[in-house]
């Protein structure tokens, strides 16, 4: 009994301890509970108060944006405004300045056409003074019959001086039309009186030798040894009468150069056989082809010209063996292009395009081959064919106006081929007889009555005159540069043909003080 009491209050002390425990944690729990929800609601409204916040700030950028991209496109708006008001005033000016022009159009219309009335009045009224003045003639030549002669005269020489001006002038037209082909037929005959001392100059030469033994040796037994030296070189050698001295002749000039180290090393080294000579001339020509590409070279680094064709830069080192007129055309090159990057400079133009095509101009003169092309042509064909540019290639062609020039180079280049040529000593001619022959041509035209100054310019290729002008009047001006032109041609000997330009002007100065 003891034990089940003992039991029945275990079990109830447990049962009041389970209720009690179970009180407690519910009350614990619901407090901890109730201080979670509340820092949650604490929590949650700091999240919501940031979120707000973050909301109105995206919604502040947003809206300044918008306010920003309006006022551009307001901006840009208001621009295309001003502009459509800025044309639309230049459309009404321009309407109002081809209205003012369309009226003074008009009016000039009516004036010109007032002016026609006026001009027809008054030819009636020259025509009724010319038939008045014509009466007074006749009865004044009733009169004084020696007066009216004189007149009559006076009137026909003038009419006489202008008929012959207009006959001469006629009879020159017809001269220029036909003069090309009689200028050829003198030109022909001068080449056949001429040609003989001119090929003398420029395809021999003489090589000295220092006795007349040496000859013997060259020619060698039964003539071997001349013979092999011609096949050799291609040159015609003669060997004459003429002390000390053998004549090289061939119209190549690197093949007499060939032939003249040639006999030099062979003369020097003392045995002349064909053999011997068939391996020297070999030796030589190699030499002499070495020559002329280090002369090119050296020639294009003087220039500062870079990138040419290695066959170019062998023609320009031929012509160091060229002449042209008695210049030499390596020379006649390089100062061709110094003259023609110059000019380019002065004008704008691209000095080293310039400087190149006129170093390139007179290529077509030293090529391997002959063929029937003038020389400029030819240049412009091998300059095309060793891809030099549009524009060299035009300018090469060009300056002996073979072709039709399509650049500012080509001019330069053709006008700085003549200054070369054409200045003082640079062709066979004494400089003093160049300037005397200006001094004459100058002195020529000063003993005309009427003239006040002369100048003698393109390397007395032109002759300007200028006259007085009271002195002289535009009819005169015609029959003297004729008259002036007759006479140099007869006193006078000149390359060529002079151009003479007779300028008369009247020139009226005052001077605002």
């Amino acid at each position: 009994m003891s034990l089940t009491i003992v039991t029945v209050t275990s079990l109830v002390a447990l049962v009041i301890g389970l209720v009690v425990g179970y009180t407690i944690f519910r009350y614990v729990m619901k407090s901890k509970y109730n201080s979670i929800l509340k820092e949650a609601q604490t929590e949650a409204e700091v999240i919501k108060k940031n979120k707000l916040l973050e909301v109105k700030e995206k919604f502040l950028n947003k809206k300044a944006d918008l306010e920003k991209e309006v006022a551009q496109r307001n901006q840009r708006i208001q621009q295309v405004e001003n502009k459509l008001k800025q044309r639309e005033l230049m459309l009404n000016q321009r309407q109002e300045e081809v209205q003012r022009k369309r009226n003074e159009a008009d009016a000039i219309k009516a004036n010109l056409e007032n002016q026609l009335v006026i001009i027809d009045k008054k030819k009636e009224e020259l025509d009724n003074l010319q038939a008045q003045e014509r009466e007074k003639l006749e009865t004044i030549s009733g009169l004084s019959a020696d007066e009216a002669k004189e007149r009559l005269i006076e009137s026909l020489k003038e009419e006489a001086k202008t008929q012959a001006q207009s006959y001469i002038n006629d009879i020159m037209d017809d001269a220029k039309m036909t003069a090309n082909k009689e200028a050829k037929r003198i030109v022909i005959q001068t080449i056949q009186r001429v040609a003989t001392e001119t090929a003398i100059e420029n395809s021999v030469t003489v090589f000295h030798i220092d006795s007349d033994e040496v000859k013997g040796r060259i020619i060698g037994r039964e003539g071997r040894n001349i013979r092999a030296l011609e096949a050799a070189t291609g040159v015609e050698i003669v060997v004459d009468d003429t002390p000390e001295a053998i004549v090289l002749s061939a119209f190549d000039p690197v093949r007499r150069e060939i032939a003249r180290l040639a006999l030099h090393q062979l003369v020097t080294d003392g045995r002349i056989h064909p053999a011997r000579i068939e391996e020297v001339v070999a030796k030589v020509r190699k030499q002499v082809e070495d020559e002329i590409i280090e002369t090119g070279k050296r020639t294009t680094i003087d220039l500062g010209i870079h990138g040419l064709h290695p066959e170019l830069i062998r023609l320009i080192g031929k012509m160091k063996y060229r002449s042209s007129y008695g210049q030499n055309l390596l020379q006649h090159a390089r100062e061709t292009a110094n003259l023609c990057a110059i000019m380019a400079s002065e004008l704008g133009l691209n000095p080293k395009k310039a400087k190149r095509a006129g170093l390139l101009h007179d290529i077509g003169k030293v090529p391997d081959d002959e063929p029937e092309l003038p020389h400029a042509l030819l240049g412009q064909k091998l300059a095309e064919k060793y891809k030099e540019k549009a524009d060299i290639c035009n300018a090469i062609g060009a300056h002996h106006d073979e072709v039709e020039m399509e650049t500012l180079i080509a001019p330069i280049v053709q006008v700085c081929d003549a200054i070369s040529g054409a200045r003082p000593g640079a062709r066979r001619e004494i400089v003093e007889a160049y300037i005397k022959r200006l001094n004459d041509l100058e002195q020529l035209a000063l003993s005309y009555p009427g003239v006040t100054k002369t100048y003698a310019i393109q390397a007395g290729r032109e002759l300007r005159v200028i006259v007085g002008a009271d002195k002289i009047d535009d009819k005169q001006t015609e029959l003297l540069s004729s008259e002036i032109a007759k006479k140099i041609q007869d006193e006078m000997t000149y390359p060529g043909q002079v151009k003479i330009t007779v300028i008369r002007e009247t020139r009226a100065v005052s001077f605002a003080k």
